[in-house]
Formats: C-alpha cells, structure tokens, sequence
C-alpha cells in the first residue's frame, strides 16, 4: 500500500483519472461531515452499531470493473486509519495497487481533541462539498 498526503493524492488523482476515489467512512459522516468531490462513498463500517461492511470488497470490485486488480484504488477516511483496514482486505483480493490518503478527511486530534485543525483533506483547502 502506497501513502499520500491530501495534496499528493488530489494531484495524483489529476493525474491518474483512471483511479477510483473510495471514501471509506460510514454514510452519515459522508453525508453530514462532507466529502471529497469526486470521491465515492463505500462504507468499511457503518450502521448504528458500526457494523464491517462484509460487502466492501465486492463493491469496490463492481466500482473498479473488470482490471479491478490493475486500477488504482485511493481510500481516504476520517484521520487515515480505517483506509489501513479496508486497503489490507483489498490486496488480499488481488487488487495491485491502493493508495491511503494520510491524515484524512479531517486529520489528527488537536491537544483539545478535535479534528480539522492539524492535517487532512478540508484543512489543506481540497475541493469537497456535503449534502
């Protein structure tokens, strides 16, 4: 697994617009919190009792397509921990190249615990968007 940070991947993904932008967290934070543009949600845990997503790989497959294993698969999360998870799971199943978007959506936690202060995806002033 390869490891970017939001600005290397957002050029990356200029770059390389075969990728497929796999946003990892669960509906609600894709939904309320906001996400990248361009990224598409399949959750690695969600519900109400956060739940493994025993279908993640499949989804991700059906996303990619037939040279599933030969696309790259960029996973971005909360702070850059669940995309470790769900990137493992994939090149368990044949997929050759996954990227983690280092520090997230929303980054680390601040000395008083809150997110969207140090690093990640909306603190470096990527394009994303909430609905």
């Amino acid at each position: 697994m390869d490891h970017l940070t939001p600005k290397q991947t957002y050029q990356y993904l200029k770059d390389n617009p075969d990728a497929v932008f796999v946003d990892c967290r669960s509906e609600m934070e894709y939904m309320f919190v906001g996400h990248p543009v361009g990224s598409m949600m399949v959750p690695w845990y969600d519900g109400a009792d956060w739940e493994l997503n025993t279908h993640f790989v499949g989804q991700v497959k059906r996303i990619a397509g037939a040279n599933f294993e030969k696309r790259p698969i960029v996973l971005i999360c909360r702070s850059g921990n669940r995309t470790l998870e769900a990137g493992d799971a994939l090149e368990k199943a044949g997929f050759k190249h996954v990227i983690n978007v280092l520090h997230g959506f929303e980054g680390e936690l601040d000395p008083n615990h809150h997110r969207n202060t140090l690093s990640g995806w909306r603190v470096d002033g990527l394009p994303w968007e909430q609905y």
